[in-house]
């Protein structure tokens, strides 16, 4: 069994069931997991930002960081691993409000109203999440049986 960790503005994907994947600090951020059962594969991305439209550049040279480049990566990514979308499950923990309770910038909900517009163009529906509220989250993805469980504080929950 190897543990692969995702960093913030990451992407990971793999092939071997063995794998487990790992994200941590999940606040406004986003953690996108995508699982194909048959396949065996899956993948997650850690996104901080909705889109790179107000820095195209910064788009390019960390395409994990936004929603607008990164989870399109994460799906290509995938699919060159033998993945199919019809069979991919969808799961999402993240987009709290952590740093600003006064909800002033939101990052958290925008990342999230992103999120499910993109998946919505392309016909692809979210299967489980966690979402908002005010603590970090860590999501695992374990590619033996795409089991995704998210710790919040001292709690652990599989999304189903």
């Amino acid at each position: 069994m190897a543990k692969i960790t995702i960093g913030i503005a990451d992407m990971k994907a793999s092939a071997d069931s063995a794998d487990i994947l790992t994200t941590y600090c999940l606040g406004s951020c986003i953690g996108l997991s995508l699982y194909d059962p048959v396949a065996k594969v899956g993948g997650i991305l850690h996104y901080m930002l909705p889109s790179d439209s107000i820095n195209p550049l910064k788009g390019e040279s960390k395409p994990f960081m936004f929603g607008s480049t990164g989870i399109p990566r994460l799906f290509k990514t995938c699919y060159q691993l033998g993945a199919e979308k019809k069979r991919l499950i969808i799961k999402v923990a993240g987009a709290g409000q952590v740093m600003n309770e006064s909800g002033m910038f939101n990052i958290g909900k925008r990342n999230y109203a992103f999120l499910r517009k993109i998946l919505w163009k392309n016909n692809v529906m979210i299967d489980a999440e966690s979402i908002g509220g005010s603590n970090n989250r860590t999501m695992f993805l374990r590619l033996s049986d795409g089991q995704v469980m998210v710790k919040l504080s001292r709690e652990e929950m599989v999304l189903l």
